[in-house]
């Protein structure tokens, strides 16, 4: 017991002892002035894409839009479609009466029949006569009669075939199809009512996919590459689209037309696009946010924005040596990238910048870096 009581004893007498040592030890480098090192948020110098982005308002256009008209008059009989549903190239939309159309056709028929007799009656006529002629037992004029009646049965006949063809073409005009494919709008008259070729249209059909984008680019924005000769088959640049929503659209477009004028009210040059419009998410005269980027990207050392100094001399960076000690490294800086400065010379990737604390320190000071706050 006595034995546990003097160890617990020399325990504490060398605690505080220690403690002693301690308290004096920072006594003394409080005396001579001696601060330990400041901390400082430190970032490493990196490589990123710097491609500079253009933004713009673009409105979407469909690439063809057809108003359904009917081409011959008469009662609606039946309407083959859904309201605002796609449609194909080719089906038929509307179907008008027919057989006002059936009866005409069978007409013309009967006309280029009767036509096509007289025409061979002409032709036989013709022939005997000029055998007859040569005997003297025809004269000439009855020759030259029978020929021009062989000649007016022949063009007799050739009206008939027209007017057959016509006939033909307005019975085939009681089927209503659509032109191209896309997406169609209401109807604007039901089964039953009368219309023609006078008539409102009678919906219309607007493709979707692909679609059209435009925007209007500065003149100033396209000084340069029109400078450099303007290649609309494999132009330098791309564009995306943002959705109202902010959320991206997944397919990038290609550019297919530049306005060959400057629009003297804006100063801007028209510029389309087209984009693949698959799902029908893009409708024909929406807005949306049209980012154009280059299509080949430009890689650079950037370091944030908050790192560069500037001075007399120009613009520097303090970096961090294997030994934590700040150096002042002076650099050219090229433009601004985001929240970022790109540098053009002065610095190499994977060296450590200060970017936080930068007024407590100064050149040759050692100093504690600190990793910067994630998020």
């Amino acid at each position: 017991m006595r034995r546990s009581k003097f160890k617990s004893a020399i325990s504490l007498g060398l605690c505080c002892v220690a403690l002693g040592f301690s308290v004096t030890a920072a006594e003394a480098q409080q005396k001579r002035g001696v601060r330990p090192a400041p901390s400082v948020v430190v970032d490493i110098v990196r490589e990123k894409d710097v491609s500079q982005a253009f933004n713009f308002i673009g409105r979407v256009e469909a690439e063809n839009s057809v108003n359904i008209r009917a081409r011959v008059q008469g009662v609606l009989e039946s309407r083959n479609f859904t309201d605002g549903q796609t449609v194909e190239k080719g089906q038929r939309l509307f179907t008008i009466e027919k057989p006002p159309y059936e009866v005409v056709v069978a007409q013309r028929k009967a006309e280029l029949a009767s036509a096509i007799a007289k025409a061979v009656n002409a032709v036989a006529d013709f022939r005997r006569k000029k055998a007859l002629v040569g005997r003297s037992v025809v004269s000439g004029a009855k020759l030259d009669e029978a020929k021009a009646n062989l000649d007016s049965a022949k063009a007799n006949v050739l009206k008939a075939q027209a007017e057959l063809r016509a006939a033909q073409l307005d019975y085939g005009y009681t089927d209503i199809k659509s032109p191209l494919r896309g997406r169609i709008s209401r109807a604007r008259y039901s089964v039953g009512n009368l219309v023609g070729s006078d008539s409102e249209p009678l919906a219309t059909v607007t493709s979707v996919d692909p679609i059209h984008v435009t925007i209007g680019v500065s003149e100033k924005q396209l000084i340069d590459s029109r400078k450099r000769g303007i290649d609309m088959k494999n132009p330098t640049f791309e564009p995306t689209i943002l959705l109202s929503d902010g959320s991206p659209y997944g397919a990038r477009g290609r550019f297919d037309y530049l306005a060959p004028t400057v629009d003297q009210a804006t100063d801007t040059v028209v510029i389309r696009a087209v984009f693949p419009n698959p799902k029908g998410v893009l409708l024909p005269g929406q807005f949306v946010n049209v980012v154009v980027h280059p299509k080949t990207k430009e890689r650079a050392i950037v370091v944030p924005q908050v790192a560069i100094q500037q001075d007399r001399q120009g613009y520097f960076v303090l970096v961090l040596d294997r030994e934590n000690r700040v150096t002042v490294r002076r650099v050219q800086s090229a433009r601004q990238s985001g929240s970022d400065w790109v540098i053009k010379s002065g610095l190499v990737t994977g060296e450590r910048i200060i970017v936080e604390g930068i007024q407590k320190v100064r050149p040759n000071m050692v100093v504690n870096p600190v990793a910067p706050a994630k998020g």
